[in-house]
C-alpha cells in the first residue's frame, strides 16, 4: 500500500507551524500508544506511522523536501517506515513529547472526531525536456478544478448536530454498548449545503478552469510527483483546498539519453579522424562545448566529461557526460576512394594490430559504472 500523507497522518493543515505539528503528534501517539492498547496491532501500525510522519515533518530541512517531493523526495533518508522503526526508536528519539509517564489522562481521545473539511487533490502531467530537468524551470499549466461556487451557504447537520458522528447505543448480555460511525447525512463533515447556486454540485461546487504557475527545481526527474499547497479542488462549503499533484514526464531527447544523473550521446567520426585526432563540438544541456579526439582513437572509446550531467536530488552533486566514439565505416565509396584502400591492402598498410592493452566491453562497461 502506499504511504498516507504525513499532514494526513496528524490531521494537520500544510500550513502548520513546529507547535502545531508537536501537539498534533502527542495527540496521535498517546491515542495509539502501546499502553493504552495492549495487543492491538493496528493501534501500533498507527503509532509507528504518526512517529514516521513526525520524525519528516518536524525537521525543516526534510519538511521542505517533502513539500516539494513528496514521499519521493525522501529517498530514503526520511520518515523510519522504511527502515523498519521500532518501538524503542520511536521512544529513544521523541520519549519527551509523551511527558515521560502513561496511565490514566487519556480522555478525549476515544470518540470520533467530525472529519476535517479539504478539498481533494488534483493530478497532472507536465513534460520536461533535459535542459528544463537540469536548470529548473517555470511552467504555468491551465487546470479544471472544483472550486465553491459563490452564494453557497451551508447548516449544521440536524442528524449529527454538527458533530460528524452518530452514536449507537445497543443492548447486550453484556450490558449497553457503544458505538460511532461517521453521520451518514452530512459524510462526517458537520455541515451540509442551504443554498447551493444553479450549476454547482450538492455540496457547493462548481469545476472551473484556473491558471496555475509551477516552479520545477533543478533535478526534477521522470516520474517524480511535486506538490503545489493549496491548487488542487476546493473543500465543500470553504474549508481548505486540496493540491495540485504534478507528475513529470521526460521528454525523449534524439542525441543525449540519460542514466540516473548520468547523460550519455554517440559521436561519429571519420576513419580520417579517427586516425589524425580532431575536434569536435557537441551538445550538452549546459550549451556546445568542444572536445579533444586523440589521433589514433578506436572505435569504442568513452569520453567522460566530469559535472555535464544532472544535479543530484540526494547530494550537492552533479552526474557525468559520457561520449561513445563511433568510428563510421562508409557504406559507400567512390572509384577514388576504393583505389586508395586497395593500394593500402596491397601495401599492407592500415592493417589491425591489437597490441593486447586494448580494452574490451566489458572492461568499459566496469569502467563506466565505476
Amino acid at each position: 500500500m502506499s504511504k498516507r500523507d504525513y499532514y494526513e497522518v496528524l490531521e494537520v493543515s500544510k500550513s502548520a507551524s513546529a507547535e502545531e505539528i508537536k501537539k498534533a503528534y502527542r495527540k496521535m501517539a498517546l491515542k495509539y500508544h502501546p499502553d493504552k492498547n495492549p495487543g492491538d496491532t493496528v493501534a501500533e501500525e498507527k503509532f509507528k506511522e504518526a512517529a514516521e510522519a513526525y520524525e519528516v515533518l518536524s525537521d525543516g530541512n526534510k519538511r521542505a523536501r517533502y513539500d516539494q517531493f513528496g514521499h519521493a523526495g525522501m529517498g530514503g533518508n526520511g520518515g523510519f517506515g522504511a527502515g523498519g522503526m521500532n518501538m524503542e526508536d520511536i521512544f529513544a528519539q521523541f520519549g519527551n513529547i509523551f511527558g515521560g509517564h502513561f496511565g490514566g489522562g487519556f480522555g478525549g481521545f476515544g470518540g470520533a472526531q467530525t472529519q476535517q473539511l479539504r478539498g481533494s487533490n488534483l493530478r497532472v502531467r507536465i513534460k520536461l525536456n533535459l535542459e528544463e530537468m537540469v536548470n529548473g524551470t517555470q511552467k504555468t499549466i491551465k487546470v479544471k478544478k472544483l472550486k465553491l461556487a459563490p452564494g453557497t451557504t451551508s447548516r449544521t447537520c440536524s442528524a449529527c448536530n454538527g458533530s460528524g458522528v452518530q452514536i449507537k447505543v445497543m443492548n447486550t448480555m453484556f450490558g449497553q454498548m457503544q458505538s460511532q460511525t461517521h453521520c451518514g447525512t452530512c459524510q462526517g463533515i458537520g455541515k451540509v449545503a442551504d443554498k447551493i447556486p444553479a450549476g454547482a454540485n450538492s455540496q457547493g461546487l462548481i469545476k472551473e478552469d484556473e491558471e496555475v504557475t509551477i516552479n520545477i527545481p533543478a533535478g526534477a526527474r521522470d516520474g517524480i510527483q511535486l506538490n503545489v499547497r493549496g491548487k488542487g479542488n476546493d473543500a465543500p462549503f470553504g474549508g481548505n483546498p486540496g493540491d495540485l499533484l504534478v507528475v513529470v514526464e521526460e521528454e525523449v531527447d534524439n542525441t543525449i539519453k540519460r542514466e540516473g544523473d548520468n547523460l550519455h550521446q554517440e559521436l561519429y567520426i571519420s576513419f580520417a579522424e579517427a586516425a589524425l585526432g580532431t575536434q569536435k563540438e557537441i551538445p550538452t544541456v549546459g550549451g556546445k562545448v568542444k572536445i579533444k579526439v586523440d589521433a589514433g582513437t578506436q572505435s569504442g572509446k568513452i569520453l567522460r566529461l566530469s559535472g555535464k550531467g544532472l544535479p543530484s536530488i540526494d547530494s550537492y552533486g552533479k552526474g557525468d557526460m559520457f561520449v561513445h566514439i563511433n568510428v563510421w565505416t562508409p557504406l559507400n565509396l567512390s572509384p577514388e576512394q576504393k583505389q586508395f584502400f586497395e593500394s593500402q591492402l596491397e601495401n599492407g598498410a592500415m592493417v589491425a594490430e591489437p597490441s593486447g592493452k586494448e580494452k574490451t566491453f566489458f572492461d568499459k562497461v566496469r569502467d563506466l559504472f565505476n
